[in-house]
């Protein structure tokens, strides 16, 4: 098992309730796709260097997990579908 660092951004127009929903369904596809994950790390709501989908700000959460090889892209291809995810990058600790 590989540990992985996982930043995503969720939608900032979204309310507190909704963020949460988000954010406890990213963690349960990471764990449908066999990873452990570790408490995310909500770093709030900050601007973004450039404008996306006409959008100035999003909802920035950290999270670290463990999992094998291949749950990197399984994960990527649920969140590529997801609408209230609106950027997700993984990487490889």
């Amino acid at each position: 098992m590989k540990k992985y660092e996982f930043l995503y951004i969720v939608d900032a127009s979204l309310s507190d309730e909704e963020k949460e929903k988000a954010i406890a369904n990213v963690t349960s596809i990471v764990s449908a796709c066999g990873g452990t994950c570790e408490e995310p790390d909500k770093w709030g709501v900050r601007k973004y260097a450039y404008p996306i989908n006409y959008k100035q700000e999003g909802f920035y959460v950290l999270m670290n997990f463990e999992a094998d090889d291949a749950a990197p892209k399984a994960i990527t291809s649920k969140l590529n579908i997801s609408k209230n995810i609106v950027r997700h990058m993984i990487v490889a600790r």
